[in-house]
């Protein structure tokens, strides 16, 4: 063999490797990835980059989801460690991760550990496998634990919404991992919580009532009760990034009327939760009592703003339930939960940060909500009813004898009335070409701001504890001690404060959406055997054929050598 023949030999594979060498170099010093899918599966959104890069310790990660799982959950399980392998190449920190069946523990520890894991939410699923021919039921905990050298949280991974098919809610838990996982580990690094305000004095939820929302954002924000007749003007509530108002039933002066208002031109954020109708249910036994509408002077404001709540309650045929005595059993009263159609188990969800994946939302009491027009301020409906609601008018007969009778099916003739309102945009004070208030600086008066955003909610009810029946004590927020339903109030609250304080933060991580591509079974079974033959026949014939031409081009070049 000469010389040529031996680098002809050696510069084929000679070149391929040192393009190998070369971009192996390139990525060991200037890093890079690049994300070829369709959906960006692999990319991370700014914001998450962002957290990742400000690591200053290392972090674990404990998957829980692990075992023989069948394949929907071996998908989840694969995109939890894939998405950990994307956060690490990110990170300024190493993040590592392990698996641990939380069941597969000592039994001296395993009982403490599974209720801890409750405390933050990650509650056991039951899941059916097929193994030797036969289903079995196990345990599985679809959430993970992130640690800290200190510290530790956790998170729920699988989440649905209501009527989902186990494939859909594969589908979300997936597209929210990205959100999920980064939410949890901001939780272990912020250092600095931001303030969100409670307003009070006209009547709002109560210590007691208002339990929830403290325990719902306790942990990510500090959370203040604001006497509103202490506050003097703007100044005094702009340390909040939100101002929570939840169920008045006194009338707000024009005073704290501007205040509210020029809060929000300064580029606050409101959550107006007000009762249309008042409602006494402690008069609703026997004949019932009469719901008449009220006004806490905010209608006016809101009107402004682009949304009007209507002097009417809405029911929905997909109800909650509410406790009424049903008699005696011997000594004991006899209490029975029974449908309740005044109370909305609400399931559509827009596909929007706040609400994307959310499981049912209890609304209670609530009054149907109309955009008016406000240029300038868009306005996008969050949540809805059923396909079975109807409005009534105030004033609004309310009586619990009413619920042992059948309802009318032909009343029930609305669909998807818009509950939830999200207000964002170019804001016009209230106060645009009238007279300020007295005693008020007109120097500091703000007549538009477009950095500040406005949830609407017909009722005041919606972040409201429920109470334990046999102690008394509040609930957290969504817990139904009656229905023994968890509804997801809770993570509507902490989804909505995380996004009026930073649209395009972490949040924004919940429009991921990946398509279900499922293979059409009916098309498989068709052309089965002509894809059989096309991935293990043709590939045989192909490498044969191939074959018989390397052989003949080196019996020819031989051939022609030997003359």
């Amino acid at each position: 063999m000469n010389k040529k023949s031996v680098l002809r030999t050696f510069l084929g594979p000679g070149l391929i490797l040192g393009a190998i060498l070369f971009l192996f170099l390139i990525s060991r010093f200037f890093p890079f990835r690049i994300d070829l899918t369709e959906e960006k599966r692999y990319s991370l959104h700014p914001a998450t980059i962002e957290v990742l890069k400000s690591l200053e310790e290392p972090l674990e990660v404990e998957i829980l989801l692990t075992g023989k799982l069948p394949g929907g959950m071996r998908r989840l399980q694969r995109s939890i460690e894939e998405t950990l392998r994307t956060f690490n190449a990110y990170s300024s920190e190493n993040i590592s991760f392990y698996y641990e069946d939380p069941l597969s523990l000592p039994e001296d520890i395993r009982e403490d550990y599974v209720v801890s894991l409750t405390e933050y939410g990650i509650n056991p699923t039951n899941l059916f496998v097929t193994e030797d021919g036969g289903q079995k039921s196990r345990l599985i905990f679809p959430g993970v634990m992130v640690r800290s050298e200190e510290f530790e949280t956790g998170t729920l991974l699988l989440r649905g919404e209501k009527g989902m098919s186990p494939d859909q809610i594969l589908n979300q838990s997936i597209e929210n991992l990205e959100f999920e996982l980064i939410n949890a580990i901001r939780k272990l690094i912020t250092k600095q919580k931001i303030s969100v305000g409670m307003i009070l004095g006209h009547g709002e939820l109560g210590e007691e009532d208002g339990f929830g929302i403290v325990e719902a954002l306790v942990d990510d924000y500090e959370v203040y009760k604001i006497p509103m007749e202490q506050a003097k003007k703007v100044e005094d509530l702009d340390p909040f990034a939100v101002l929570i108002v939840a169920g008045p039933r006194d009338t707000y002066s024009e005073k704290e009327i501007y205040l509210l208002d020029q809060y929000l031109m300064n580029g606050g954020n409101l959550v107006f939760l007000l009762d249309a109708v008042a409602v006494n249910l402690d008069e609703a036994g026997g004949e019932g009592t009469i719901g008449f509408p009220f006004d806490t002077g905010l209608d006016q404001l809101l009107f402004k703003y682009g949304i009007r709540i209507n002097k009417d309650l809405i029911q929905d045929l997909n109800f909650g339930y509410h406790p009424v005595m049903a008699g005696d059993f011997g000594d004991q009263a006899q209490i029975v939960p029974l449908p309740w159609p005044f109370y909305l188990a609400a399931g559509r969800m827009a596909p929007h940060p706040i609400t994307k994946g959310l499981d049912q939302v209890m609304f209670r009491f609530a009054s149907s909500l109309d955009t008016v027009k406000a240029d300038g301020v868009k306005k996008t409906p969050l949540i809805f009813g059923s396909d079975l609601n109807r409005k009534l008018s105030a004033p609004v007969r309310v009586a619990f004898s009413d619920m042992s009778e059948a309802p009318d099916m032909a009343q029930y003739g609305l669909k998807n009335l818009p509950l939830l309102y999200l207000l964002e945009g170019n804001f016009t004070s209230f106060f645009n070409n009238r007279f300020l208030p007295e005693n008020i600086d007109p120097s500091k008066f703000q007549a538009s701001g477009n950095e500040g955003r406005v949830v609407v909610a017909g009722t005041g009810n919606l972040f409201k504890s429920l109470f334990n029946m046999q102690n008394g004590e509040p609930l957290p927020l969504g817990e139904d001690p009656y229905a023994n339903l968890t509804y997801a109030n809770r993570l509507l609250l902490q989804n909505m404060v995380k996004y009026l304080i930073e649209p395009e933060g972490i949040i924004a991580t919940r429009t991921k959406q990946f398509q279900i591509r499922p293979l059409n079974k009916a098309k498989v079974k068709a052309e089965k055997v002509k894809w059989q033959v096309v991935n293990v026949v043709f590939p045989v014939l192909i490498l044969g054929v191939l074959g018989m031409i390397w052989i003949l081009l080196r019996k020819k070049r031989f051939s022609a050598r030997s003359k």
